[in-house]
């Protein structure tokens, strides 16, 4: 009763609805205050019985309705295990919903990569003409370039190099760029190789053109390219020559040269301006114009080279010839600014001076082998046997050999031999030789003077007077006759007012440089004087001695020479003396 009362009196102290029975307990309450004691009183009694007819009317519904109420507790369990496993699944749901919620993200992340792939692919079919063009130009670069079509391959690759300036980072524009560089290589070379053939000025103005388009070269560069491009084409012109016949050789290389080396420096003249400009780059200390006159005296020292090894091999009596061609070549390049005639004076006055050299020690030793087999009685004998010739005039302006060395053949045959040098020489005669000439000759009479007295110590013990006396008549020849006519071809030769016009000097001055065109007489008579008759001694008349007719050899055609020598008065070659027979 004691909780009773005090649950009683909290609860009328507080708030009806916060007990149990909620709103139905506040109104009962209510009609409770309402009564008077005796209700009060009465109350429990009625709630009893209340409670009573309730609890039979239980009692009575549940055994009218048992079956509803076994269904429903049935379902109620049925119920609260569906609820259990509900729960339970809910449990594996929640478990399984962050991995869930991973999966929805990646999809969401797919599913936008997939929407943007799918805009771009849009983007790729509606710009596709304009991607397949740049996709191709590789391909159309390459076509251009080995096709030939050099002005739409340059304009392709300044397109290029556009794009890499705006998408470097784009990788298939870098593998595009690779390409294109690849092909602008190739064209690169197909261009310098034009340059190595038989190209013409105005296809050598396009190919310089593309090149400096291209970019790839600064313009000292691009003339060194232009030479060695050139050069080679010109050795490969020269290498093709035969190199058997060395004079075949040198006119060949003498026409190429003049032809392309020309060609050449008008191509690069018509190219490259080597004008100075009025103000030079900054930092620039080359003269481009230096690179073209180097290259040019390249050329030159080359050719002359060339020419030095041709002519020591040989180039037979066409030295005339030769010379001409030569002076032809130099004086094409006087034009350019390259004449180079003054450095050819030098080549061929050595090779002159060797060739009259070997002939003068040909004509010594065939003396000296005359000399072994000669018999003072012998030629005479024989030429007195035959019969007589008379001995044709000498022309007007020609110089005749003396007749009367036809009695002693070896002088016969030493004159004929020097014949054949001067004439040779006279194809090519500078007047520099001169003094060398003269010099040789006397070198070669002092050996012939050498001869003779070692011929007269071999026979002096043997000799007959007449042998004595035909002895005396060849040395008295050699002085007297062969020695004065030798003087009087090498002024021929050299002519002393030509000499003395290149000395500078009056032709009465000439003396003072010594024997130039002049045999010393006097020296070469002093080892035979003791074998002459005294002075003042009357020489016995030789016998009549037959004159057989002179041959001339004359070498045809005129040549040009460096010195420009004069032919001799009348343009007759020296003539010839006949070897005698026997």
């Amino acid at each position: 009763m004691a909780a009773e009362e005090v649950r009683l009196l909290a609860w009328l102290r507080g708030p009806a609805a916060a007990g149990p029975g909620g709103p139905e307990l506040s109104a009962y309450v209510a009609e409770l205050a309402a009564l008077g004691l005796a209700e009060l009183g009465r109350e429990p009694a009625r709630l009893a019985a209340e409670r009573a007819r309730v609890g039979a009317e239980t009692r009575r519904l549940a055994f009218e309705h048992y079956r509803a109420f076994i269904r429903s507790a049935e379902c109620t369990g049925r119920a609260g295990r569906g609820f259990g496993g509900i729960e339970s699944r809910l449990g594996s749901l929640l478990d399984r919903l962050p991995a869930l919620q991973d999966a929805c993200r990646n999809f969401m992340r797919d599913a936008e990569e997939i929407a943007c792939s799918r805009r771009m692919n849009s983007l790729t079919l509606n710009r596709h003409t304009e991607i397949l063009e740049i996709l191709e130009i590789p391909q159309l670069m390459d076509t251009c370039v080995r096709n030939g079509y050099y002005e739409e391959a340059l304009e392709l690759a300044a397109y290029v190099r556009r794009l890499e300036r705006k998408h470097s980072s784009i990788p298939v524009i870098q593998g595009i760029v690779d390409e294109v560089r690849q092909s602008t290589q190739l064209m690169l070379n197909q261009l310098i190789q034009q340059l190595r053939t038989n190209i013409q000025l105005p296809a050598c103005l396009r190919v310089i053109g593309y090149l400096r388009r291209m970019d790839v070269f600064t313009e000292a560069e691009l003339r060194i390219k232009f030479l060695q491009a050139r050069d080679a084409w010109l050795r490969s012109i020269q290498a093709s020559i035969p190199d058997d016949d060395p004079y075949f050789h040198i006119t060949k290389t003498i026409e190429a040269c003049r032809v392309h080396l020309f060609d050449i420096v008008t191509q690069y003249r018509a190219i490259f301006s080597d004008e100075e400009p009025l103000l030079p780059p900054e930092g620039q200390a080359l003269n481009e114009g230096a690179i073209f006159h180097g290259w040019v005296l390249q050329k030159v020292s080359e050719f002359l080279r060339t020419l030095e090894r041709d002519l020591q091999r040989g180039v037979g009596g066409r030295l005339d010839s030769l010379l001409g061609q030569c002076m032809y070549f130099g004086l094409s390049f006087s034009r350019v600014g390259a004449d180079f005639r003054g450095q050819l004076a030098p080549l061929f006055q050595r090779v002159a001076a060797d060739a009259f050299r070997k002939a003068v020690e040909e004509a010594v030793e065939k003396f000296r082998e005359e000399m072994n087999s000669y018999t003072l009685i012998s030629a005479p004998a024989v030429l007195g046997g035959s019969a007589g010739v008379p001995v044709p005039t000498a022309q007007a302006g020609t110089l005749q050999p003396p007749m009367v060395l036809l009695d002693f053949p070896p002088l016969a045959c030493f004159l004929n031999g020097l014949l054949v040098a001067f004439n040779d020489l006279r194809l090519c005669c500078p007047v520099a030789l001169a003094q060398d000439v003269t010099a040789c000759l006397e070198d070669a009479l002092g050996e012939v003077t050498k001869t003779i007295l070692a011929f007269h110590r071999a026979e002096e013990a043997a000799f007959s007077g007449r042998e004595q006396e035909l002895f005396t008549q060849f040395c008295t020849a050699f002085l007297e006759d062969l020695l004065p006519y030798l003087n009087r071809c090498l002024q021929v030769l050299f002519p002393p007012a030509q000499i003395a016009q290149a000395l500078g000097v009056p032709p009465t001055q000439l003396q003072r440089f010594g024997r130039l065109g002049r045999i010393d007489v006097n020296a070469l008579r002093e080892p035979l004087a003791f074998l002459l008759p005294a002075p003042g001694e009357e020489e016995p008349a030789p016998e009549s001695t037959p004159h057989l007719e002179t041959e001339e050899e004359a070498i045809p055609g005129e040549s040009e020479t460096a010195g420009q020598q004069e032919p001799p008065p009348g343009g007759a070659p020296l003539p010839d003396i006949p070897a005698a027979t026997g």
